[in-house]
């Protein structure tokens, strides 16, 4: 017996997102290949439409870790949260842990957002990088970050020393 074929084309997965959740997700698999290495990351697309709010991107997390990451900043901005920018925030994350969000200059790193860029048919979109700290609180741009966690998290957004 023969399985049927349940290939969707691309952009019919992220309409479908759209329609159902009002936003999707745009996972992209790590990439050793490259100098550096890419890490995994994932990104919005429909965040401007739904909320008003930029699209976001999250470096070095699983796509189901990333959900839940934007997750709850799509919930805050719903619920009437103001989510100021390039400053650390504390309170949206879980035990206190500061997070901060960075405007991405398209311009530079566009390539990393190549179905956000589809999607908006090489319209203008603007992007914030969600910035959150190591294991032991440390942010990327801090001395005391985690080595091994500098590659996982590259800073893009243009905030405080990066």
């Amino acid at each position: 017996m023969e399985l049927p074929d349940f290939h969707i084309p691309h952009a019919e997965k992220i309409e479908w997102m759209i329609e159902t959740d009002g936003w999707a997700l745009e996972p992209v698999s790590p990439r050793a290949d490259t100098d550096p290495p890419l890490p995994a990351y994932a990104y919005t697309i429909g965040l401007p439409a739904l909320l008003g709010f930029p699209e976001l991107v999250v470096f070095g997390l699983t796509p189901v870790t990333s959900r839940g990451l934007i997750g709850l900043v799509v919930d805050a901005v719903r619920g009437g949260t103001e989510i100021p920018l390039e400053v650390e925030l504390v309170g949206l994350l879980e035990n206190e842990l500061r997070c901060a969000f960075a405007p991405v200059d398209i311009d530079t790193h566009g390539a990393f957002f190549e179905t956000a860029r589809s999607w908006y048919r090489g319209g203008e979109f603007s992007m914030l990088q969600m910035i959150y700290p190591d294991r032991n609180g440390f942010m990327p741009y801090e001395t005391g970050y985690e080595q091994r966690m500098r590659l996982a998290q590259p800073v893009v957004g243009t905030f405080g020393s990066s």
